[in-house]
């Protein structure tokens, strides 16, 4: 076959006129060849340090590029999936990212994002250099310094502090942390209980119905394995850990797993599912409980399973002490509590078809041990009561026995790896009113989208405050009058924002100093995608790329781009410096493991842990490598496969010599180690039973005991609360697109072209009873304000509800730097009277002039919508949780509305704020404890902070 393509008259007339490039002048002189050797899916590692692919854009010449090819992991998102990084040798640059094989979770397969991350180093608008505010607080004005001058001005404001004990004006506050482990060891290390996370926004509602069922707070699914997976939200398409969970859902699939998914939208999950069970918002507990009923009521349950692994003993002694203790009456009495819970009324709660909820209660019952569930966000974080969305859920995984089985639900903590580090600082002694207050002694974790609130009521103040990847102004609710605290210089001192590029939030900053992206930083990394458990090792690029030349730095900034640095190497820089004599305390844990006395260095810190992880050293041997080189080489490392059954492990031998043994339980010192079953002594989970609870006694405890028992709580957006007749909906805004990860993935220019917009869904039916077109501009009413939208007249979104994502509609005003031109409205924002506040979209977004081509070829102008500052805070009494679903009222845009307009009424949401916080019941529990002991928080201070009164 004639390998050269013959140029027609056409063709040799525009080239001879130069009208297109002549491709033709070499046919003569040169036939196309084929590639020598065999198809590789990705290069051999062998080959990493010079790798030669050719140009594509240099047809019909052949240009060869050398690279060196460097591991990392993706931070766009929280999978923290594997990336190889291409390196030009010519000219030290990163020319493209690919997935690495060798991350035992992702396998080398990467979405959208992970290939974007080149858009993001090559941004136009990210931030090189350490700035200063110049003015006012949000005045919009910066001076470049040095990282000098930054450590030794935070870390002396920092040491006054620990040395005056105002250790609770230290306050860290993070968006998604990308390193296991590390800062709660930085914390601790400084004394303070300063841990703040995004995490009341996000999954401690999930979290809380895990927790109070067994001791862990998060699912690990084993989709491969299953025979039927039900998934509450769009996990496929956009969950969690959206790409390693994708691939092993579609592994299950192919094997012939039912997929069910349980969501009032039509997600790309659902469209490819077998049952999308439309459920109203807030009901989903009712559907599961009457999935529930079936399987008990037609004895689908393990029995095994339930007799030995779930605390049904003490529920008939605290509920049912006249009756025989036997299984029997356990399930008789399981029947009468849920008597009411019958597929035609869980119907009439939620809309799915009563035939449709028994079909699939009994294959889930049929799937037995191989039934796979997962829920994070979606309905566990938008209802008040959430959290018994995953404790409904998790109890179908307890009756049919599928906990840490293959093909089952695992609980998380098995399948993620904890580092040992070389210093063990000891817990701090003080417990910091401003995120656990004493009114939310469940929650789960720190109330951090009260902040604002509690500092307006003058529960406490910051000092120091760092925000780092967190970006509360525009990703959390009310954010007006998070503004209205940042610019308050008597509640916040210093603010410093740590983050890749220009946000909402560091706008009202202090200091905005520049951190890495996933390819300039380095971070520890291991996640429950799967029933293993793994390790990866998010690191420096550049740097790494020096070190195999032989022209090694001592920081990393000094390898990146500008002067971009990164969180670690930061943290440790600005410790040692905080405790300059050692007087405080400090010091000595940043000392070096290997150099007595000497500064713990970056490289240091990771050796140690690599040599204390499980397995690692004896493969890295195998190589000839230490397991530091190991991980730089490779990037990940899967510590154990086919982790299951870890609650059967026996208890260790020291410990049942001392033991005792009280109604199945084994007590060590008093405290709770184990669980008798069928004569095995087994550790069994962390709970005070060391069992499944199906009866929480701390619910009772904790002046809940309506819910001693997994239940259905009617959500605040229950449709007895709503009035069609004006037109009122629950507004649905957990749900993410693909391609868009908050904050994260802006400055991606791949990913701000395919999505820019988050018009509001209505299904057709509402916007013809309501004479909305398709396109036309709508007002979405809230409690506090409203915001301008596009009605999206759609088939997939279930009637009585709208829903609009959640990552779009970003902002940037007259006097802030130009950042992310690729996704930000210009606005302006007005004040109008006490607590009133006016955004206005003044310029979408328009091509721009830079070095980047792309920049002039924006086609796109719409930015979007930024809802969420029009919400109210929603904090759930019990997880804590900010339910997120809205009652608002759609109505036709008003003549002077315009598309992207905002109003908020700041004190009106400070009342509701207070009206959310009369729904608690507040510490003291039992003897006086601000919360539960048994029950974990992030950093957990000193054993007698838990105690009202104590600690300081």
């Amino acid at each position: 076959m004639k390998s050269t393509h013959t140029p027609t008259v056409i063709e040799k007339a525009a080239e001879s006129l130069h009208l297109i490039e002549n491709l033709h002048k070499d046919d003569d002189s040169r036939a196309a060849t084929g590639c020598e050797g065999k198809q590789l899916s990705c290069p051999p590692p062998e080959h990493w340090d010079s790798w030669v692919e050719y140009d594509s854009r240099s047809w019909p010449e052949r240009k060869g590029r050398e690279y060196m090819l460097v591991p990392t992991s993706c931070f766009n998102c929280e999978a923290g999936c594997g990336l190889l990084a291409y390196i030009d040798k010519k000219d030290m640059r990163i020319r493209k990212f690919t997935g690495n094989p060798y991350h035992p979770a992702s396998r080398g397969r990467n979405c959208a994002k992970g290939p974007a991350t080149i858009n993001q180093l090559d941004d136009t608008d990210r931030i090189l250099y350490p700035l200063k505010r110049v003015g006012p607080r949000g005045s919009g004005k910066w001076e470049r310094v040095s990282w000098e001058s930054v450590l030794d001005d935070i870390s002396s404001r920092m040491r006054k502090a620990l040395q005056e004990g105002r250790n609770n004006e230290i306050s860290y506050h993070v968006g998604r942390p990308g390193h296991e482990g590390f800062m709660d060891w930085v914390l601790k290390a400084w004394g303070v209980d300063g841990h703040n996370s995004h995490t009341n926004i996000c999954s401690s509602g999930a979290r809380f119905g895990y927790a109070i069922w067994e001791g862990f707070d998060r699912p690990s699914p084993d989709h491969s394995n299953a025979r039927f997976i039900l998934l509450v939200s769009a996990h496929l398409e956009a969950g969690h850990y959206f790409n390693p969970h994708a691939q092993r859902i579609m592994e299950g699939r192919m094997q012939g797993a039912k997929l069910a998914v349980l969501d009032p939208r039509l997600s790309n999950t659902a469209s490819m599912s077998d049952y999308w069970m439309t459920s109203y918002p807030g009901t989903e507990p009712a559907v599961l409980l009457a999935m529930a009923k079936v399987i008990i009521d037609e004895g689908l349950y393990n029995r095994t399973y339930l007799e030995n692994w779930v605390n049904w003993q003490q529920y008939l002694e605290a509920e049912y002490p006249d009756r025989p203790k036997t299984f029997e009456t356990f399930i008789e009495a399981l029947q009468e509590e849920y008597r009411e819970f019958t597929p035609e009324y869980a119907e009439k709660e939620s809309g799915v078809p009563a035939a449709t909820i028994r079909d699939v209660a009994r294959q889930i019952g049929e799937a037995g041990e191989r039934f796979s569930t997962h829920v994070w966000r979606s309905a566990s974080s938008g209802n008040l009561g959430g959290w018994a969305v995953s404790r409904t859920l998790h109890f179908l995984n307890v009756l049919t026995g599928s906990v840490g089985t293959p093909g089952g639900t695992a609980p998380s903590a098995w399948n993620k790896f904890k580092p040992t580090f070389h210093t063990h600082p000891e817990p701090q002694k003080f417990w910091n009113p401003l995120h656990l207050p004493d009114e939310y002694p469940l929650a789960h974790y720190e109330m951090s989208f009260l902040l604002p609130h509690m500092l307006k009521e003058g529960r406490g103040k910051l000092d120091v405050y760092f925000t780092r990847v967190f970006n509360p102004v525009w990703t959390y609710p009310d954010g007006f009058s998070w503004i209205e605290a940042l610019e308050d210089e008597s509640k916040i001192g210093l603010h410093i924002a740590l983050t890749p590029t220009w946000s909402e939030t560091a706008y009202f900053a202090d200091y905005v100093l520049p951190m890495g992206h996933s390819p300039e930083r380095h971070d520890l990394i291991s996640y429950e995608t799967h029933a293993g458990k793994w390790i990866a090792f998010r690191q420096p690029v550049m740097r790494v790329a020096h070190e195999r030349l032989g022209t090694p730095v001592e920081f990393t900034w000094q390898a990146n781009m500008g002067e971009v640095w990164e969180e670690d190497e930061f943290w440790l820089e600005l410790s040692w410096r905080i405790d300059p004599d050692g007087s405080l305390g400090v010091k000595k844990h940043f000392e070096s493991p290997y150099r007595a006395g000497e500064k713990l260095t970056i490289n240091e810190y990771y050796r140690y842990i690599f040599e204390h992880t499980p397995n690692l050293p004896e493969a890295a041997a195998k190589e000839g490598l230490t397991p530091l080189a190991y991980m730089k080489r490779y990037g990940a490392f899967e510590v154990e496969t086919d982790v299951y059954a870890v609650h059967e492990t026996a208890v260790d031998e020291e410990r049942l010599r001392s033991s005792t043994v009280e109604k199945g339980t084994i007590y060590s010192n008093g405290s709770p180690v184990g669980a008798e079953v069928a004569g095995q002594s087994c550790i069994g989970f962390p709970t005070p039973s060391r069992k499944q609870e199906i009866y929480s006694q701390t619910m009772v405890d904790w002046k809940w005991p309506e819910y001693r028992l997994p239940a259905y709580i009617k959500s605040h957006i229950h449709q007895d609360k709503m009035d069609r007749s004006k037109n009122e909906f629950v507004l649905v805004p957990t749900f993410r697109l693909p391609v868009l990860i908050h904050s994260r993935s802006g400055n991606a220019k791949w990913l701000a072209e395919i999505a820019h917009r988050n018009p509001i869904w209505i299904n057709a039916d509402d916007a013809a009873a309501m004479g909305i077109e398709n396109g036309e501009l709508v007002r979405v009413n809230t409690d506090i304000g409203y915001h301008v939208n596009r009605a999206w007249v759609t088939e997939s979104i279930r009637p009585g509800v709208v829903c609009c994502s959640h990552h779009i509609g970003r902002w940037r005003r007259d006097q802030d730097q130009k950042g992310n031109r690729w996704a930000t409205n210009l606005v302006s924002i007005d004040r109008e009277g006490s607590g009133k506040w006016k955004l206005r979209v003044k310029e979408g977004i328009e091509p721009y002039k830079s070095d980047d081509p792309d920049s002039g070829r924006i086609f796109w102008s719409d930015g979007g919508v930024h809802q969420n500052i029009t919400f109210p805070v929603h904090p759930d009494p019990i997880s804590g949780m900010h339910c997120w679903h809205q009652k608002v009222r759609i109505e036709k845009a008003h003549p002077d509305d315009r598309y992207g307009d905002v109003f908020v009424d700041t004190d009106r949401s400070f009342q509701i704020y207070k009206e959310w916080l009369e729904m608690t019941r507040p510490a003291p529990g039992p003897g006086g404890l601000r919360r539960p002991l048994w029950l974990n928080r992030p950093v957990r201070p000193a054993e007698d902070t838990f105690y009202v009164g104590k600690g300081k």
